[in-house]
C-alpha cells in the first residue's frame, strides 16, 4: 500500500511515517516512479510503534525491541530493559488509577454536596442553586 493509504488506516500522518522510516522503526521499497510501497503487514507495525510511543518508549528502545517482536529472538540486556519499561508502565498504572479513583470521590462528595445544596470543600464561589 502507498504511504498516504497506510496513514490513513493507521491514524497517522504522512510525516511520522516518514520519521519512523528514519528512525528504522519502519521500511518500504519504492516503485519504479518513487513512490514508497508497504507491505500490508506495516499498519500492525504502525500501530503497535503508536503504542510503544504512547507509553513513553523511546524509539531507540522500540528499534531495539522490533527484532524480538518479529523473530521471538531476544538478548538478556534486552529483556532486562523490556522488563523495566513494563514495571514503569505498571506503576504509571497504578498512579492513574488512583487518580482516577481521588477525583470519583471528589465528584461523588461535590454531588452529594450539591444535592443538599452546600458547598464542596475547597469550593469558590457562590453557593450552587
Amino acid at each position: 500500500m502507498r504511504i498516504g493509504e497506510l496513514a490513513a488506516k493507521a491514524g497517522v500522518s504522512v510525516r511520522a511515517l516518514r520519521y519512523y522510516e528514519e528512525q528504522n522503526l519502519l521500511a518500504s521499497v519504492r516503485s519504479p516512479s518513487g513512490q514508497r510501497q508497504y507491505p500490508d503487514s506495516a499498519l500492525d507495525r504502525v500501530r503497535l510503534i503508536q503504542q510503544l510511543y504512547a507509553a513513553g518508549l523511546p524509539s531507540k528502545t522500540i528499534v531495539e525491541l522490533l527484532p524480538c517482536v518479529e523473530t521471538g529472538e531476544s538478548t538478556p540486556a534486552l529483556l532486562d530493559r523490556l522488563s523495566a519499561e513494563r514495571d514503569r508502565i505498571a506503576k504509571q498504572i497504578d498512579s492513574l488509577v488512583n487518580t482516577r479513583d481521588r477525583l470519583e470521590r471528589i465528584i461523588t462528595e461535590a454531588t452529594k454536596a450539591m444535592d443538599v445544596g452546600h458547598r464542596c470543600p475547597g469550593w469558590v464561589g457562590p453557593p450552587p442553586p
